[in-house]
């Protein structure tokens, strides 16, 4: 899943998303979006991604997670 989220609460420290995501995905990929929020690759669905940032002690309500369609094009099988 490909996401973009724009929670209201100020964001944890990106060394802290990292290492909470690449726990629990070791693939996934992000950046600071500079309009604001996070863009986010992983296998993680919606509600676990949420949960995660909760546990890093950030909010993010549903309607903050906009998931972006598949940029896949299937040439690694995946």
């Amino acid at each position: 899943m490909e996401c973009r989220l724009t929670p209201d609460a100020p964001l944890p420290q990106p060394e802290l998303i990292e290492g909470a995501l690449l726990d629990a995905d070791p693939a996934a990929v992000f950046d600071v979006d500079p309009a604001g929020g996070l863009r986010i690759a992983t296998s993680l669905g919606v509600d676990e991604l949420r949960a995660l940032l909760h546990g890093l002690g950030c909010e993010v309500g549903r309607g903050q997670v906009e998931v972006l369609p598949s940029i896949c094009c299937g040439g690694c099988s995946g």
